[in-house]
């Protein structure tokens, strides 16, 4: 080992301290490092520039890596999932129910009676918040509560709104067309318009709709029990009217589908509405 044709060898000695003696090479360069230089690899061991060059191409690979992820949305822009919108529901019809009761005849205005519907036609969603006592309103407003937590994050703020409303009007449409001379009040029809969607856009996103359908057909059967006082024709009405928003919002969801969606929901309206008209002209 200290011949001079070991001396002479420069590759028996580390390439950054030329006075240390080593038999050890980097796995990358294949030069010769002492213990020093040496860093400790998967496989073997690497030298300081190696090294270096390994943490340069790795950070170089986690950039690009970064670039091609797609961007998160800003906190500010995240959805609100929240369900605003049952909340100021049930905050107007008790509004409404309580200057109700300071004026009596408030529900005379307001009440659904399809034969001045033509002339009034406000009566049509305006019999959605008021109710006939307390007890009808605080039903109406614990189911609008349950289904609209549930419901309005799926389809989103105004959808909810525009999906209750619509089946309001499917309710006074049911009561037009099977019992026109019958004053109703109160939200049930688009309280079942909000069941029938559950129903449907629960069926198309695979969840579990048995209990759903179980509950639609309890209370449909109560309002045919003697006696009950339920407009069951406004159940059915709000119910088919809801099942079918529910089946445009299930089928349009994609963003590039949000003018199929606007449309097919003002066809179901004007639909609606010319049921509602028509139906005041047949003979009874």
């Amino acid at each position: 080992m200290t011949s001079g044709d070991f001396a002479q060898n420069r590759e028996n000695f580390c390439y950054r301290h030329p006075d240390r003696q080593s038999f050890v090479l980097c796995q990358r360069c294949l030069r010769t490092i002492c213990p020093e230089c040496q860093t400790q690899a998967p496989v073997g061991v690497i030298c300081p520039e190696c090294l270096a060059n390994q943490r340069r191409d790795a950070e170089a690979s986690h950039q690009a890596a970064r670039k091609r992820m797609p961007r998160v949305r800003a906190a500010s822009s995240v959805v609100d999932t929240r369900p605003l919108a049952t909340y100021w529901l049930i905050g107007i019809t008790a509004a409404a129910y309580l200057v109700q009761q300071l004026v009596p005849t408030l529900a005379n205005w307001l009440l659904f009676y399809a034969p001045v519907e033509l002339i009034q036609p406000w009566r049509a969603i305006t019999m959605l918040f008021v109710h006939a006592s307390w007890i009808h309103i605080g039903l109406n407003m614990l189911a609008l509560w349950m289904i609209g937590r549930i419901l309005e994050p799926l389809v989103g703020h105004s959808r909810f709104v525009v999906l209750y409303l619509i089946s309001g009007l499917g309710g006074a449409v049911g009561v037009t067309l099977i019992a026109p001379g019958t004053q109703v009040v109160g939200a049930s029809g688009a309280i079942f318009g909000l069941f029938g969607a559950l129903l449907v856009i629960g069926r198309h996103i695979g969840a579990d709709v048995a209990g759903i359908a179980i509950v639609i057909g309890i209370n449909l059967v109560i309002g045919f029990l003697p006696g009950a006082g339920v407009a069951w024709q406004a159940h059915v009405g709000g119910l088919v009217a809801g099942a079918a928003v529910g089946f445009v919002y299930a089928r349009t969801r994609a963003r590039s589908q949000r003018g199929a969606q606007i449309g097919l929901t003002i066809a179901i309206s004007v639909v609606l509405i010319a049921l509602m008209v028509g139906g005041l002209f047949i003979p009874r």
